[in-house]
C-alpha cells in the first residue's frame, strides 16, 4: 500500500530549494510505504527542483528551471524484498521521473543511487529544444546510514552532471523500517552537522508602533561556491536582515562563523545559498543580461524566528548589485536589498562575482561610488548653468539702471 501526500511550501524558493529556488514555487513531497500487513516499511519526505541546460533549435543554449512539478505519482515505490531493495520512484509532468534506490548491508541501509529522467519532446517545458526525446541522468550515492536510524539533511545538497543540476534539502528519509514505526533517532548529513551554532539574533520588544533599535554593524564574511573546474562565485559582505512579521520587527545580523555557503553556477545564472541553523536558507541569485553585464536578480529566505514561526519571503524581479562581466561589484557603504515591504536585507563592506571568476579571485572591481558620480554630474552641470544665468540677468539689470540713469542726467 502506498500512501503519499503532496503541498505546496511557501515562500521557496530553495529550493532548491528550492530552488528557486526561491522566486520559484518549489514542493514538500511525503511518501508512506506500508507492506502487505500496512505496517510501514519507507517514509521519506523532502524536497528537490531541478535546472535542465539545453539545446535549442536555433542553435543556442537556454536553462529550463523545474521546480512546480504539479500532479505526482508514486508509480513503482517498492518495500523491497529478498530478491530487490525498496525503491521511492516518482514521475511527474510529461514523462519526467526520479527514481531513489537503497540497499541493506548487515547494520545500516544506503541510499544507493539517485537517477532523473526527462522528456525534451515535452513542449510546454522545452518548446525550442533541438533534440526531442527522453534523457537520464543517474548518480551512485552510497550514503550509508545506520538501521532504525532517520536520515536528515536539512541543508541544500546538490548533484550535477553535465548539463542537469538536481537540488535537494529537508530531506527526511528512512528505508527498512523496523516494527512500523518511523524512529526517533536521526542521522546527521555533514552539512546538518557543521550548523549547530545558533547564531546571534537581536530583536525588539513587539510593538505595532516601534521601529526596532539600530544595531551594530554585522561582520563581514566571506562565501564561495565551487563546480568542477574550482570556485566560480565569491562573495564577501555583511549582512543585516530586516525582518516585519505580525507587527513585530526584527533586526537580525548574520554571523559568518556559524553560516554555511552552498550554490550553483551556470552560464546565466548563480545561485548564493547560505543557511545555519536557523536560516534554513538565503539565496542570492544572480543573472546575465545582454551577455555583457550581472546583477542581482532574486532572493529568497526562509529561517525560523525565535517566536517559533517561520519566516518565508522570495522575490524574482529584482535589480540590484549591476556590473560588467568580467569584473567584481563592489560597495563599501551600507546599500539596502528591499526584497519586499516585510523583509530588507543592509549590506556592508560588499564584494561580490558570480560570473568568471579566475584562479579563485576578484577581478577589477566596479565601486558603487561611481553610480553617485554618474548622479551628481548632472546636478553640478544644472548648478553651474543656474549660476551662469544669474550672472547673466544681474549683468542684465545692471545694465538697464545705468542706461535709465543717463537719460535723466541729460
Amino acid at each position: 500500500m502506498v500512501c503519499f501526500r503532496l503541498f505546496p511550501v511557501p515562500g521557496l524558493g530553495l529550493v532548491l530549494v528550492c530552488l528557486v529556488l526561491g522566486a520559484l514555487r518549489s514542493y514538500a513531497l511525503e511518501l508512506t510505504l506500508q507492506d502487505s500487513e500496512k505496517a510501514t516499511c519507507l517514509y521519506a519526505k523532502w524536497q528537490m527542483t531541478f535546472r535542465v541546460r539545453y539545446e535549442t533549435t536555433n542553435k543556442t543554449y537556454k536553462t529550463q528551471n523545474i521546480s512546480d512539478l504539479g500532479a505526482v505519482t508514486y508509480n513503482g515505490s517498492i518495500c523491497g524484498d529478498d530478491q530487490s531493495g525498496p525503491k521511492i520512484a516518482v514521475q511527474f509532468r510529461s514523462g519526467f521521473s526520479w527514481i531513489a534506490n537503497f540497499t541493506k548491508a548487515a547494520s545500516t541501509y544506503s541510499i544507493d543511487s539517485i537517477s532523473f529522467s526527462y522528456n525534451t519532446s515535452d513542449n510546454i517545458t522545452f518548446p525550442d529544444a533541438k533534440d526531442k526525446g527522453m534523457h537520464t541522468v543517474h548518480h551512485p550515492l552510497a550514503i550509508k546510514i545506520p538501521l532504525n536510524e532517520l536520515f536528515r539533511c536539512n541543508s541544500l545538497s546538490t548533484l550535477e552532471n553535465n548539463d542537469v543540476v538536481q537540488q535537494y534539502w529537508d530531506v527526511h528519509v528512512q528505508a527498512f523500517v523496523q516494527n512500523g514505526t518511523v524512529s526517533k533517532n536521526e542521522f546527521l548529513c555533514d552539512k546538518d552537522k557543521t550548523s549547530t551554532v545558533v547564531p546571534t539574533i537581536h530583536t525588539t520588544v513587539p510593538s505595532p508602533t516601534t521601529t526596532p533599535t539600530p544595531k551594530e554593524k554585522p561582520e563581514a564574511g566571506t562565501y564561495s561556491v565551487n563546480n568542477g573546474n574550482g570556485t566560480c562565485l565569491l562573495a564577501t559582505m555583511g549582512l543585516q536582515l530586516n525582518i516585519t512579521q505580525d507587527k513585530v520587527a526584527s533586526v537580525i545580523n548574520i554571523n559568518p562563523n556559524t553560516t554555511h555557503s552552498t550554490g550553483s553556477c551556470q552560464s546565466h545564472t548563480a545561485l548564493l545559498r547560505l543557511n545555519s541553523s536557523t536560516i534554513k536558507y538565503l539565496d542570492f541569485v544572480f543573472a546575465v543580461k545582454n551577455e555583457n553585464r550581472f546583477y542581482l536578480k532574486e532572493v529568497n529566505v526562509s529561517m525560523n524566528l525565535v517566536n517559533g514561526s517561520v519566516f518565508s519571503i522570495a522575490n524574482n524581479n529584482l535589480s540590484y548589485w549591476d556590473a560588467p562581466l568580467g569584473s567584481s561589484y563592489m560597495c563599501n557603504k551600507e546599500q539596502t536589498v528591499s526584497v519586499s515591504g516585510a523583509f530588507q536585507i543592509n549590506t556592508f563592506d560588499l564584494r561580490v562575482q558570480p560570473f568568471n571568476v579566475i584562479e579563485g579571485k576578484y577581478s577589477t572591481a566596479q565601486d558603487c561610488s561611481a553610480d553617485d558620480d554618474n548622479f551628481l554630474v548632472p546636478i553640478a552641470v544644472g548648478a553651474a548653468l543656474a549660476g551662469v544665468l544669474i550672472l547673466v540677468l544681474l549683468a542684465y539689470f545692471i545694465g538697464l539702471k545705468r542706461h535709465h540713469a543717463g537719460y535723466e542726467q541729460f
